[in-house]
């Protein structure tokens, strides 16, 4: 069975970090750019980070550059998305998902991990 399953979420201070993983099972996973979204309250879900298939490629939104970094471990069929300088609003559900390339579309998608940023 395909399957996406991230971890790592928890409550944390702003200022902290935090590591995320999406492991990824039952698909070939080398041969998918992967990608983190999230999604706050009352808000739309949003593009966080994207990776090549192979890991020489990355993109971020304008929010979280600089503070946050995709990366890809395919022997492990696992993606990370490390998350530093946290602040309150990078509070949501972070999401990751599969796509043929960075720019989508995604077409298989994790139930999502918790993240919460105390002020």
């Amino acid at each position: 069975q395909l399957q996406l399953v991230e971890s790592g979420g928890r409550l944390v201070p702003a200022g902290d970090s935090l590591r995320l993983s999406c492991a990824g099972s039952g698909l070939a996973f080398r041969a998918y750019a992967m990608g983190w979204f999230r999604q706050a309250p009352g808000k739309e879900r949003e593009f966080v980070a994207a990776i090549t298939q192979s890991g020489s490629g990355t993109r971020y939104a304008e929010s979280v550059r600089g503070r946050f970094t995709i990366s890809r471990d395919n022997a492990k069929n696992t993606v990370y998305l490390q998350m530093n300088s946290l602040k309150p609003e990078d509070t949501a559900v972070y999401s990751c998902a599969r796509s043929p390339r960075t720019t989508g579309p995604y077409d298989l998608w994790g139930q999502g991990t918790q993240v919460t940023v105390s002020s």
